[in-house]
């Protein structure tokens, strides 16, 4: 379905992310389309001329007629926009728009290379710098702030982690701990998982805010806020933390899986939401699936990671027998040529010689789930690679 664009109406738009990406170049496009893979939360509009035909199984909605009639749809529906297109064009466009800087969206710009993220225009919580610093660590650019205010340089509470596809449990608490965070009050970063290296600006971290490895930690502190980061569900005690807190869930759970032939969907998926629930994980923590590459069109798996919109990878017999088991199965290797499945595929992505979970079977299916770990400096300790 393409909007077609007509002078005098407000075209009809599906809103779903926070933050909306749009291009009208060719370059643009290309660019708009690995930023809407890799920045959750955001939708993505471009022109129909350049369409591919995997708009519509990929959620990106296209326009035909000029650029400028779509922003009075996009304008009240976004917490943020991204624009590909030359900043003084953007200005004419969104000027007829402006009304408040407390209700109008943030407005970031990006040039045709993809070398500068210009904040344009700061909107309500989190605003365009941050937005703009967010985007520009995804893309490799340089972000510029022009703002006198823009001098705290804290957390943004609101894109915290987005860059590395974090997600919120709840997003009620976001305002009151985003008033603790710039009025300077105790603030506490509960990071039990994750990437580390979420600190982006070039002066040290405010002394209102402190950061610690476990909740009962935190809490003994009695900060007035907290930002907790965990892929672990937490307890009923844990549970205070959140009385001003806000939670994010890290992509650290690997999920090494092999089934039968045929196994349906709903199979797979009701064993990995069990073992998940078993082991007291966040299914939103939950960064692959991993098997073997026999297992690349099983019709079963690529649902459930189209669902839940998680990379399949694959790996082939050979590098799986490279990995040390703990359950070899010589059966298993009489029908695949490979001694594991679940149990090696999961340590091979996650980078990681011991599971939280080795194997467990259930029914058709077979599952085995590993942590990601990460360094001080945000990369996982080791570099996997897989087909996909």
């Amino acid at each position: 379905m393409i909007i077609e664009l007509t002078e005098g109406e407000i075209p009809a738009i599906r809103q779903k992310g926070e933050y909306a990406i749009i291009a009208i170049t060719k370059h643009g496009v290309e660019m708009a389309r690995r930023l809407y893979a890799s920045f959750p939360g955001t939708d993505l509009y471009y022109m129909s001329k350049f369409a591919k035909g995997d708009e519509e199984a990929k959620g990106i909605q296209l326009f035909s007629g000029s650029v400028r009639l779509l922003f009075p749809a996009l304008w009240p529906a976004y917490k943020g926009l991204i624009v590909i297109i030359s900043l003084g064009a953007v200005v004419r466009m969104i000027a007829p728009l402006l009304t408040d800087k407390k209700t109008d969206p943030g407005v970031v710009v990006i040039d045709d290379k993809g070398e500068h993220v210009i904040s344009v225009l700061s909107g309500h919580l989190g605003g365009a710098n941050e937005l703009a610093r967010e985007v520009a660590a995804v893309m490799g650019a340089r972000p510029v702030i022009t703002t006198a205010s823009d001098v705290q340089k804290t957390i943004p509470v609101d894109l915290f982690g987005r860059r590395f596809g974090w997600e919120w449990e709840s997003a009620d608490k976001l305002t009151p701990v985003s008033a603790s965070v710039v009025n300077e009050e105790r603030v506490a970063v509960v990071q039990e998982s994750g990437e580390r290296n979420w600190w982006m600006h070039d002066t040290p971290m405010p002394p209102n805010i402190r950061v610690y490895e476990t909740i009962p930690d935190a809490l003994a502190d009695r900060p007035q806020a907290a930002l907790v980061v965990t892929h672990r569900l937490l307890t009923r005690e844990e549970q205070a933390i959140l009385d001003n807190g806000v939670l994010y869930r890290p992509k650290v759970i690997v999920l090494g899986i092999g089934c039968n032939r045929g196994t349906s969907a709903e199979e797979i998926e009701a064993v990995i939401k069990e073992t998940l629930e078993e082991l007291q994980f966040s299914v939103k923590s939950v960064k692959a699936v991993a098997t073997i590459d026999l297992k690349k069109d099983e019709a079963g798996l690529i649902a459930v990671c189209e669902k839940y919109g998680w990379p399949f990878v694959w790996y082939a017999p050979d590098e799986l027998n490279r990995v040390p088991m703990e359950e070899p199965s010589d059966t298993v290797f009489k029908y695949t040529g490979a001694y594991g499945v679940s149990e090696p595929a999961a340590k091979l992505y996650a980078g990681v010689e011991k599971l939280v979970l080795t194997k467990k079977k259930s029914g058709n299916v077979t599952i085995s789930v590993g942590l990601m770990p990460y360094g001080e400096e945000g990369r996982p300790c080791v570099p996997t690679t897989a087909g996909s």
